[in-house]
């Protein structure tokens, strides 16, 4: 019974959220365009659900979600008679990150013959679908005001505010791209071997290809502001749900506790934690 009031959820937040912010004359058939893409995005990953659970695999998970993040934004897009510059920028920047993350998550994924998060997940049919329907609810949640924007029938002036919300996005783009790359060249030396990264950005943050996912997210949504109105202002909640996500429930917390198992006995890697930010990085 948990697992399915979970499971509801999941996906009453998304679908509630989206429905409050759906530009007026953004319709398909009658049904507000923001619910439409929701429920796709989420029939994408029961969809997935299947063959992944009838194989007990999850080396397509990161990629479905990516390539979810993709067909709604286009989606959203094609819905619109005529984008603007502003509003094509933004479709550009979400399926520029999900294209890179999801590659690169897919094949870090295969060399590794799998990802021990799932390791007791895959087995229970229940577990694993709460597992995809999150997923589902992530891509929503946390592009729900990329595509508020895309879809909305205004013409705002670029001003202050979304220039703005592309330097955040573009920097935050840069910080994961950079710390992603760090860490992959780091656990391909074999000198490296059972040691922790604590170099480049990872000197810097415990985290930094979060920071830059969550800040480029927030990005997204300040460049939205300038489409929003009434209760559109509801899908500010995406950088905070994202934040969310990465910081209490499925980012830093496993990491956080596989770390401690590996070197939790290892002097240099309590002093990394006592001297590094969490998250944050610092500047100095």
């Amino acid at each position: 019974m948990k697992k399915i009031a979970f499971i509801l959820l999941a996906v009453g937040l998304p679908l509630a959220v989206v429905t409050l912010a759906n530009p007026a004359g953004a319709n398909i058939m009658g049904w507000p365009a923001l619910t439409v893409l929701a429920l796709a995005a989420l029939g994408i990953q029961w969809l997935a659900f299947i063959p992944a659970r009838l194989l007990q695999t999850e080396r397509f998970y990161d990629l479905t979600g990516s390539v979810t993040y993709v067909a709604v934004t286009l989606g959203a897009v094609l819905m619109t008679d005529e984008p603007t510059g502003a509003q094509w920028l933004v479709a550009i920047m979400v399926c520029l990150w999900a294209l890179r993350l999801g590659s690169f998550l897919f094949r870090r994924i295969h060399a590794a013959g799998g990802d021990q998060r799932f390791d007791h997940i895959k087995v229970s049919s229940a577990r694993f679908l709460v597992a995809w329907t999150l997923q589902g609810t992530w891509v929503v949640m946390t592009s729900c005001a990329a595509l508020t924007a895309v879809l909305s029938t205004d013409s705002p002036p670029v001003g202050t505010i979304y220039v703005l919300g592309a330097v955040m996005w573009a920097t935050g783009f840069a910080i994961e791209v950079i710390a992603d790359r760090q860490k992959s060249r780091f656990r391909n030396n074999p000198a490296n071997d059972g040691q922790f990264i604590h170099a480049g950005l990872w000197a810097r943050s415990r985290h930094p290809n979060y920071f830059g996912e969550i800040l480029l997210w927030a990005g997204i949504a300040v460049m939205a502001v300038p489409f929003l109105s009434g209760a559109q202002w509801i899908v500010l909640l995406s950088p905070l749900f994202v934040y969310a996500l990465l910081t209490r429930i499925s980012g830093m917390p496993t990491l956080v506790k596989r770390g401690q198992q590996l070197w939790g006995d290892d002097p240099a890697y309590q002093e990394y934690l006592k001297t590094t930010p969490r998250l944050f990085p610092r500047l100095l």
